[in-house]
């Protein structure tokens, strides 16, 4: 007789200790957004590359209704998941586009080709998992200044932050951000 749930598929141990220690962090609902946007969304830094020990990032992402999102990507370094709290959020996932609803989860490997927005008249919250842990706060908070950078100022913030756009003069929603004046 073989004992299969005796065999590990576990990663190797990473604390050695006989006796566990006080180290686990808590965020209240209450803290306020680390990101608003001019339209209304937020973004909550609920698990950072700094505070896991880039282990994973997770991410709270609210986005108001008919949100552009982002253009077609992918990553060469890390894996993205989304997990739909509440809402409908279009997603690609490289050959389709579908709507996921509250309680859908979407993984998307490295080098997956992927896209997603909220074309609803509806917000949508959404979980945003990146594995390993990446500094993914400053790629949220410098979307904001696209429109002010020049083509190669926008190339090297992509490629710096793992982020491959199927046209990397554009990258994300290029066109709610080329209409401020992108060169």
């Amino acid at each position: 007789m073989t004992l299969s749930w005796l065999d590990s598929d576990y990663p190797p141990t990473r604390y050695n200790r006989d006796h566990g220690e006080i180290s686990a962090r808590f965020r209240s609902a209450e803290t306020p957004a680390d990101l608003t946007t001019p339209s209304g969304g937020r973004t909550d830094y609920l698990a950072t590359k700094a505070s896991t020990g880039g282990e994973f990032g997770l991410y709270r992402v609210r986005m108001g209704p008919e949100a552009a999102g982002t253009s077609t990507h992918f990553h060469k370094t890390v894996t993205e998941s989304f997990y739909v709290v509440t809402g409908t959020l279009r997603v690609y996932d490289g050959r389709r586009w579908f709507d996921a609803s509250a309680g859908d989860f979407f993984h998307v490997p490295p080098g997956g080709l992927h896209s997603f927005g909220n074309q609803s008249g509806e917000p949508v919250d959404f979980l945003m998992l990146f594995t390993p842990g990446a500094a993914r706060e400053g790629y949220f908070e410098g979307v904001g200044h696209l429109a002010g950078m020049s083509d190669e100022e926008r190339l090297a913030f992509f490629v710096h932050h793992d982020s491959y756009f199927t046209d990397m003069t554009k990258g994300p929603a290029a066109q709610s951000w080329q209409a401020g004046g992108a060169r």
